[in-house]
C-alpha cells in the first residue's frame, strides 16, 4: 500500500513538472513575440522621430525661405520704384536730346535751303552754259570755279578786263548776302614758274587770289572784312598734271561763298528759341 502511494506521488510530481515546462515554453514564446513587437515598435518609433526631426528642419527652412522671399519682394519693390524713376528720368533726357536734335536738323534744313537758293541765284547770274565757270556745292559750301584763262594771262597775276566782267556778277551775289563771307582760293598746275617776281607756283596762286580780292574790294565795294585770300598752289589738283588738258583744269580760281560760322550758330540758336517759344 505504501508502495502504491509513493508511486502515485512520483507520478503526480512528474505530471506537474511536465505541465510547468510546457507553460514555461509557452510563456517564453509569448515573451519572444512581445520582444519582437517591442523591437519593431521601437524601430518604427525611431523612424517616426527621425522623420519628425526632418519635417521640423524642413518647416524651419521653409520659414527661412519665406522670410527671404518677403525680404526679396520688399527689396525688389524698392528697386522697381527706383528703376521706374530712373527709366522716367532717362526717357525725359532722351526727349530733350531728341528735341535738340530736331531743332538742329531744322536749322540745318534752313541752311540747306539758303544754300540751294544761293546756288540758283549764282547760276542765274554768272550763266550755267559757260564751260569755264562751274557752280557747285561742296560739304555745304557754295563755290564758283573759274578757269584761269578767263582771269589771268599765262604766268601772270594781273586780272584781265574780261575777268572783271565775270567778277562783277560774283560781286553782286556777295553784296546781296551780307551774312556770308567770300574766300578766293588760287590753284595752279605743277609746271615751275619762270618769273623773277614770283618764287614758285604757291606764290603765284596767292598773288592771283589777292588780285581778285582787291578787285572785289576796290571795283565793287565789297567790305574787306568779308574777304579772304588763299593760295593752294599745285597741291590740290583736280586731275593729273601729265596732260595739257589736266594742267588746264588744275589752273583755276575758286570763289567760296560761305556763311559766317558765328552767324551760322546764331541761326541755329534762333531756330531753337523759335521751337521752344522762348
Amino acid at each position: 500500500m505504501k508502495r502504491i502511494v509513493v508511486i502515485l506521488a512520483l507520478a503526480g510530481l512528474t505530471l506537474t513538472s511536465c505541465g510547468s515546462k510546457k507553460k514555461i515554453a509557452e510563456l517564453e514564446q509569448k515573451n519572444k513575440e512581445i520582444q519582437d513587437m517591442l523591437n519593431s515598435t521601437t524601430l518604427k518609433l525611431n523612424t517616426c522621430l527621425a522623420e519628425k526631426d526632418g519635417m521640423a528642419a524642413r518647416i524651419q527652412d521653409l520659414k527661412n525661405s519665406n522670410e527671404d522671399l518677403i525680404k526679396t519682394r520688399d527689396d525688389f519693390a524698392t528697386l522697381s520704384t527706383k528703376g521706374a524713376e530712373n527709366i522716367e528720368k532717362s526717357l525725359e533726357s532722351l526727349k530733350e536730346k531728341d528735341l535738340k536734335i530736331s531743332r538742329l536738323q531744322d536749322a540745318l534744313t534752313r541752311k540747306d535751303s539758303v544754300t540751294l537758293a544761293l546756288v540758283t541765284s549764282i547760276k542765274r547770274a554768272v550763266g550755267v552754259n559757260d564751260p569755264d565757270i562751274e557752280v557747285n556745292v561742296e560739304k555745304g559750301v557754295v563755290y564758283i570755279s573759274i578757269a584761269d584763262k578767263l582771269l589771268f594771262k599765262s604766268g601772270r597775276y594781273e586780272v584781265t578786263n574780261e575777268a572783271k566782267r565775270v567778277l562783277g556778277k560774283v560781286a553782286a551775289i556777295v553784296k546781296d548776302k551780307p551774312d556770308f563771307e567770300c574766300m578766293v582760293e588760287g590753284h595752279t598746275d605743277n609746271v615751275p614758274i619762270n618769273n623773277p617776281v614770283l618764287v614758285d607756283n604757291w606764290d603765284l596762286s596767292v598773288k592771283r587770289a589777292t588780285s581778285i580780292v582787291r578787285v572785289l574790294q576796290n571795283d565793287y565795294n565789297i567790305e574787306p572784312s568779308r574777304l579772304v585770300a588763299a593760295g593752294r598752289g599745285e597741291y590740290v589738283p583736280l586731275e593729273e598734271n601729265t596732260t595739257a588738258e589736266g594742267r588746264a583744269r588744275n589752273r583755276r580760281t575758286r570763289i567760296l561763298i560761305l556763311p559766317k560760322i558765328d552767324q551760322f550758330y546764331d541761326m541755329i540758336e534762333k531756330e531753337m528759341k523759335n521751337q521752344t517759344g522762348k
